[in-house]
């Protein structure tokens, strides 16, 4: 998913590539010249896609590919930070894309601060074997902090008076406006919403080539967003959405071209597969029934009280972190959740640990949804107490994701109105508020969070070397894997 990020909250290649990843180590010659590297993550990107990609299916025809078995929630978040520091979830700390910060009594989503990611990140290797190795971050999350070397990332204006405008956030700051200059600001209304689109993706492959040509890091990291848009309005089989790849595959073929002419080895690689899905799971709704979940009440909406609440679930696609105040609400929360449709599993500490989620930021319980299901995070049982921001493109103050903002009301005969009578505003700098968003979730076709159940729906591994990779590859080998590439082992 490609929500709009915030400021943080603290707390080439040889010619006998190995036939199988291995982990690596970081003692290389710091003499040695590391091969430049390119790594595209390309959202969503499945084998079932690639044959609607000619030229990446091109790249993986002459290099290598294989199956990237990636992690539990299989989110964009969760996924990278394992790509980047070789470990896992409950390792690196990033359970999901947003997690119920306890201590702030809170539910914050999308945060940038590169300090919530533990561990030793790629960088960090590739510098202890080669002094001066350089990295440019173009869009991958949590970019903000980073001990990277040039920065690009989504970051709106908060006007005084409540307005937002498109903006991006770089290190360093001259780079701005130079972006800004050759390219326009940053399309954050194509990056995420009702408008979400190829513009965004187009604007990122732009600021890649020019910071390729411009800086030349060593390693450049590319974050492609467009498939994530249509699969999850229309789903994966959808004609819409199969030209929704073969339309990113357009765009990126330069970039490609460019760093082939630059002697980079190119890594391709997706976080999850999106599968279809028709079922919305209302799990706090579930909760709030049982007399689980509290509300407090301001000017006729509610507002969820995570403190106040006995048990209440951060939604994450087919994820669900369920936090569970006390351990004496333990049985009545399991007893909530027992038999609601849709909801797949419930994992408790044994359960976490099996699959990696055992740290303190995860929920008691974690539910996982069922391959045709998604969670919804609606908490109100009435839809004229909902809070005004469940209608608007919002995720940071939504305590879940929620992908109904990448669409506009269609019960709504006067949206496109209201759309436009906004936008007239905003133009004039005027305070608007876009309330296009349905409260309705069946329009949903796509998600993703769980591991997939076979490969052709699962994330892959691409790379311009041949044999530079086995039958499979694991999440945490990528940082390895980009290691030997770099010829940094």
């Amino acid at each position: 998913m490609t929500p709009t990020p915030a400021s943080g909250t603290p707390a080439g290649t040889p010619a006998t590539a190995p036939a199988a990843v291995a982990l690596g180590g970081d003692g290389a010659s710091p003499n040695r010249s590391p091969v430049p590297l390119l790594v595209l993550d390309v959202v969503g990107l499945t084998p079932r896609l690639l044959a609607h990609m000619p030229h990446l299916r091109s790249l993986a025809r002459d290099g290598s590919r294989a199956p990237l078995d990636t992690v539990l929630p299989a989110v964009t978040c969760a996924a990278q930070s394992t790509f980047l520091t070789g470990t896992l979830p409950s390792e690196h700390g990033v359970v999901a894309n947003g997690w119920y910060f306890r201590e702030l009594g809170d539910v914050l989503l999308w945060r940038q601060h590169n300090g919530l990611v533990a561990g030793d990140k790629l960088w960090d290797a590739a510098r202890r074997a080669h002094p001066g190795y350089t990295v440019a971050n173009i869009c991958w999350l949590y970019s903000m902090g980073a001990d990277t070397d040039f920065t690009v990332t989504p970051r709106p204006v908060y006007y005084a008076d409540g307005r937002k405008e498109p903006d991006c956030y770089t290190r360093p700051p001259s780079l701005h406006d130079e972006l800004t200059e050759e390219l326009g600001v940053f399309p954050l209304f194509h990056f995420w919403g009702p408008g979400a689109d190829l513009v965004s993706s187009r604007w990122i492959i732009d600021a890649t080539r020019h910071i390729l040509r411009t800086r030349r890091p060593d390693l450049a990291l590319c974050y492609l967003p467009h498939l994530d848009y249509d699969l999850q309005r229309y789903g994966p089989d959808d004609p819409r959405s199969l030209k929704a790849a073969a339309d990113l595959d357009a765009a990126v073929a330069p970039l490609l071209a460019q760093a082939r002419a630059e002697g980079r080895t190119v890594v391709a690689l997706s976080e999850y597969g999106i599968t279809r899905v028709d079922r919305p799971v209302d799990i706090n709704r579930a909760l709030r029934r049982a007399g689980l979940l509290e509300v407090h009440t301001q000017d006729g909406m509610e507002y969820l009280d995570p403190m106040a609440s006995r048990a209440f679930a951060v939604a994450d696609h087919q994820i669900a972190h369920v936090y569970v105040r006390r351990p004496e609400d333990l049985d009545a929360t399991r007893a909530a959740l027992a038999g609601l449709p849709g909801l797949d599993l419930l994992l408790d500490d044994e359960g976490k640990k099996a699959h990696h989620l055992d740290h303190p930021r995860s929920g008691e319980l974690v539910a996982v949804a069922a391959p045709d299901a998604w969670f919804t995070y609606y908490y109100w049982l009435d839809d004229d107490r909902a809070p005004d921001f469940a209608r608007l493109v919002e995720i940071h103050r939504k305590p879940g994701y929620d992908p109904v903002e990448l669409f506009m009301d269609p019960l709504d005969p006067y949206v496109k109105v209201k759309a436009a009578t906004a936008l007239a505003r905003k133009k004039l700098g005027m305070r608007y508020r876009m309330a296009v968003v349905p409260l309705d979730p069946s329009p949903v076709r796509g998600s993703h969070g769980r591991l997939p159940e076979r490969d052709d729906d699962g994330p892959l591994l691409i790379c311009s070397t041949p044999r530079a990779v086995g039958d499979r590859v694991a999440a945490p080998e990528g940082k390895s894997l980009l290691l030997r590439l770099a010829g940094l082992d």
